[in-house]
């Protein structure tokens, strides 16, 4: 039996969309790495998640399974409900499509980081400079 739709939209609220673990930790290293960003730019499509606008890149911090990402946590799919959350992580899969191209459009890079990468600072660290480093000089 479904969930009714008002104790549905009880539990999404619970789900944030910003200042999430995964994402307050890319945010700290960040800054730690010296960078300065601004942060959910309302006025750029997708308003990604950190923004640095003398690089021009924005980047996106994306949960695993919100986004459907294909590894271990965002692969298997929901488990219940299936009706609504299939259709649900499909639109936010286009959504997420539609934002990176126009972002790209006007000028942006973009890069996205998963959940399932940002397990060690290490490796946050060496994301990050990779999505510097591919910037024109």
């Amino acid at each position: 039996m479904s969930q009714p739709s008002a104790s549905r939209s009880a539990n999404m609220r619970a789900i944030r969309s910003k200042d999430t673990k995964p994402e307050m930790r890319v945010r700290r290293i960040a800054h730690s790495m010296g960078l300065r960003f601004r942060l959910h730019r309302s006025d750029l499509p997708g308003s990604p998640d950190l923004v640095f606008p003398r690089h021009r890149l924005a980047l996106f911090v994306h949960g695993c399974f919100w986004h459907g990402h294909g590894c271990k946590r965002g692969g298997k799919g929901p488990k219940s409900n299936t009706g609504y959350w299939l259709p649900k992580i499909e639109r936010t899969q286009a959504r997420d499509v539609a934002a990176e191209t126009a972002l790209k459009e006007q000028g942006w890079r973009v890069a996205v980081m998963w959940e399932c990468e940002l397990t060690r600072d290490e490796t946050i660290r060496s994301l990050i400079a990779r999505a510097m480093n591919e910037l024109p000089k």
